[in-house]
């Protein structure tokens, strides 16, 4: 089993940067492939940002040259940065975990509002 806890949420002004971070625990080994998304209700995840093993990163259109994910494996956390934010960028970012076996794991979500 795998916890994922997120944070860094919040609410800020157009233009701004916010940092989102991803805690794991638990059987950290088993994870390749960790990365933030959107859970719209009815639809798909969509994809924000992931990183995967080898440190390969992928990105949603929206948020490439704004975004980076990145993350600490001595710390086990996974961050997001954020800059030049729109208010389009609303919504609850979910930390998604994906292990070797096929499981997924999601943290609660941590809501990101941008204010014009």
């Amino acid at each position: 089993q795998v916890q994922l806890v997120e944070s860094g949420g919040g609410l800020v002004q157009a233009g701004g940067s916010l940092r989102l971070s991803c805690a794991a625990s638990g059987s950290i080994s088993s994870i390749n492939a960790m990365g933030w998304y959107l859970r719209p209700p009815g639809k798909d995840p969509e994809l924000v940002a992931r990183i995967l093993t080898g440190d390969v990163t992928e990105y949603g259109d929206s948020v490439k040259g704004r975004f980076t994910v990145s993350r600490d494996n001595a710390k086990n956390t996974m961050y997001l940065q954020m800059d030049s934010l729109r208010p389009e960028d609303t919504a609850v970012y979910y930390c998604y975990g994906g292990d070797y076996d096929g499981y997924d794991y999601w943290g609660r979500g941590t809501q990101v509002t941008v204010s014009s």
